[in-house]
């Protein structure tokens, strides 16, 4: 397959995201023309076209897995095969853009890989990755994660990359330090941050870090000291600032959102969030 120079990939494994991912597209079109594929699992073929009416969307089957969370886990670590491009920037799909953003592009001119920190980046002090009451890092690395106390967590829902040996090479290490995570679900809660941090480690891809602006968690925001305007905004549908609903409103999404209350199930109330 003859991969194209650049574009976008979203991930949708089941219906609870899917009004975060129509507006997710209308956000990126609005600012972007370049083609936006989807790695996409447990969705009814019937709503392909609700997808797809954004323009050059690509429709990617994921990794299947009957829990739709886990399924995004196994999808992000597919990222690399999957992607249709030379050049990815991946984005959840319960994210905003706020305003073009040309320059991450051109940023992977010089590096392997695009990254955002996320809003407690110390793996020492992230106890977001346990499901226990234990000391952080002793745990994460008790169970054969690589990690020390330098180690820094980073945000999964911004990453950049480009084709290369190095970064094929993280995401095989990505792939094989998650899957301790899922072996220790005793003590680990099925997020793919410790993976994440662990390939890091070992790899030591050519990275970039790049300012919050790039992955904004509205929910977290009195953690940030920004003092420049928000590029991307990462905040789910229903609890979205009403800048960012207003933004991607059109009659198509307001007609949408009139029938997903009918049709889709409340993503706030996903069962899954909590297995």
């Amino acid at each position: 397959m003859k991969l194209e120079k650049q574009g976008f990939i979203t991930i949708l494994t089941g219906l609870y995201s899917f009004q975060d991912c129509i507006h997710f597209l209308a956000s990126v079109r609005k600012f972007h023309e370049e083609p936006i594929a989807i790695l996409i699992d447990r969705v009814p073929q019937i709503f392909y076209p609700l997808l797809k009416a954004a323009g050059n969307v690509k429709l990617i089957p994921a990794p299947a897995s009957e829990n739709p969370v886990l399924a995004s886990r196994l999808a992000k670590l597919a990222l690399y095969e999957k992607t249709p491009f030379e050049k990815t920037i991946y984005l959840d799909c319960d994210i905003c853009l706020l305003t073009k953003i040309d320059e991450v592009f051109d940023f992977l001119d010089e590096a392997d890989f695009l990254v955002t920190e996320d809003v407690q980046p110390s793996i020492v002090k992230a106890s977001n990755l346990l499901r226990v009451k234990q000391e952080i890092l002793p745990t994460l690395q008790s169970v054969g994660l690589p990690l020390n106390e330098n180690s820094v967590q980073y945000n999964g829902g911004f990453l950049g990359f480009k084709k290369s040996a190095k970064t094929k090479e993280f995401f095989q290490k990505w792939e094989m330090y998650f899957e301790i995570v899922r072996k220790n679900q005793d003590v680990l809660l099925l997020k793919d941050q410790g993976a994440f941090a662990a390939a890091i480690e070992t790899v030591k891809p050519q990275m970039k870090i790049l300012s919050p602006i790039y992955n904004y968690l509205d929910k977290w925001k009195s953690n940030y000291d920004i003092n420049e305007p928000i590029k991307v905004l990462h905040s789910t549908y229903p609890y979205r600032p009403q800048y960012a609903k207003d933004l991607t409103r059109s009659l198509y999404t307001r007609i949408f959102d009139r029938l997903a209350k009918v049709f889709l199930p409340n993503q706030t109330k996903n069962p899954w969030r909590v297995k």
